[in-house]
């Protein structure tokens, strides 16, 4: 029997970038990995200053953008495995900065 192991601790993150529908990250072993921003609903709802506030964790090992709480990591990049946010979650966080954004406007 064989099994396939995919090796992701070698690869770190060295620039991310942000289009209105895609999230590229580009490795420090060459790759570049692009994703449907849909994948990661809170970047997906952001605002551009706040997908562009990002900063590496770990070393490189992923991603935290501190404005919108979301975090990914170069393992499930290269695994291609969405946000595992449940909808309830998701709606909660959106909730919470609907309301937060109405008192700001006060």
């Amino acid at each position: 029997m064989s099994s396939l192991v995919v090796e992701t601790r070698l690869a770190k993150v060295q620039w991310v970038t942000i289009a209105e529908d895609t999230l590229t990250v580009d490795l420090s072993d060459g790759r570049t990995i692009s994703v449907p921003l849909s994948w990661y609903p809170r970047l997906l709802h952001g605002t551009p200053e706040e997908r562009n506030h990002w900063r590496l964790i770990g070393q490189g090992e992923g991603i935290h953008w501190p404005d919108l709480d979301e975090d990914i990591s170069v393992d499930n990049l290269i695994l291609g495995k969405p946000s595992g946010e449940s909808q309830h979650s998701f709606k909660k966080w959106q909730e919470s900065r609907t309301s937060r954004s109405a008192a700001s406007s006060v």
